[in-house]
């Protein structure tokens, strides 16, 4: 039978550095190769049986790779202040001053050394009060999180994540657009002024925001986001997104339908919509990955239908 691996009790479940461990007497370089052990970054290694999120990575990379002065940013830095949803293996976005270098250390003259592998590297300048601390953390603030992510991310990418940083009231509409004209005339503050435009604090997933700035940018009137429907003063349905004047309602089918007996309530409740003259179209994440055009059409008809006329 082959050996199993060596798993020291002191690193089970643990992040470490390789090279401290070797120099413990903890594990051998060949230990480090083993499926024991997962690599994260360079140096860095994980308990393969630590189930490891964005999270632990960021929190690795600000520990052995930023320099002084250098913060979790982006989407990475989203994360640390609560957003979910981020895939695990997603490079983390990391916000250094110019000419400073990440990796640890100041090369050798004559040498270069470019950014560590997994990380995705940002330069630009980084006032003080724009980094806060999360649990040791650097971190860049949630209003300059949404700035970086106006500059760097498509407007629809951005809008989903602003979303989510409103809906857990990490900050607010009217905060996020007086940081942007307090920067009028620097790169990037009128990108942040139309995504703050286009977010809305009660998108309910990703997906759903994507749905709604992608129908709104194609032209379509704003809808409501999580609008109740009730008769006789009784609940009857929460709608993803809603455009109650016309009775037109989109919903999104997420991967909860999975759940048969979730899917059954949900089709029940939508049938008495129906019955009440909604208009309730559906979209599910391949149509919004492959045909998002023809769904574009069926809700202009819809609206169309109802007596929304679009502006000439």
């Amino acid at each position: 039978m082959p050996k199993a691996p060596r798993r020291p009790p002191q690193l089970r479940g643990r992040i470490f550095r390789g090279s401290v461990a070797v120099s413990r007497g903890l594990l051998t370089r060949n230990d480090l190769r083993s499926s024991a052990w997962r690599p994260l970054f360079r140096d860095v290694y994980a308990d393969a049986q630590l189930r490891v999120t964005h999270r632990h990575r960021c929190t690795a990379a600000a520990r052995w790779l930023l320099p002084s002065g250098a913060a979790i940013a982006g989407r990475s830095a989203a994360v640390l202040l609560g957003v979910t949803g981020v895939p695990a293996d997603e490079p983390i976005d990391v916000l250094v001053h110019h000419r400073r270098l990440v990796g640890g250390g100041q090369p050798a003259a004559g040498q270069r050394r470019g950014p560590a592998v997994g990380l995705r590297v940002h330069h630009g300048d980084l006032a003080p009060e724009d980094v806060i601390d999360q649990a040791g953390v650097p971190v860049t603030s949630a209003e300059r999180t949404c700035w970086d992510l106006a500059r760097w991310c498509d407007v629809v990418e951005a809008v989903v994540v602003i979303d989510a940083l409103l809906a857990g009231r990490v900050t607010e509409i009217p905060t996020l657009r007086d940081y942007a004209l307090a920067r009028a005339g620097q790169r990037g503050w009128r990108a942040l002024l139309r995504a703050v435009d286009l977010a809305d604090p009660g998108a309910g997933s990703p997906q759903e925001s994507r749905t709604r700035v992608r129908l709104v940018l194609a032209g379509l009137p704003r809808p409501e986001t999580q609008w109740v429907v009730t008769a006789d003063g009784r609940f009857v349905a929460r709608l993803d997104l809603a455009w109650p004047q016309f009775k037109v309602a989109v919903e999104y089918d997420g991967l909860w339908h999975n759940d048969a007996d979730q899917f059954h309530r949900d089709r029940r409740r939508l049938n008495q919509l129906l019955g009440g003259e909604w208009i309730v179209l559906h979209l599910t994440a391949r149509r919004l990955r492959e045909d998002f055009p023809g769904f574009l059409a069926e809700v202009r008809a819809a609206l169309h239908r109802r007596g929304h006329r679009s502006r000439a």
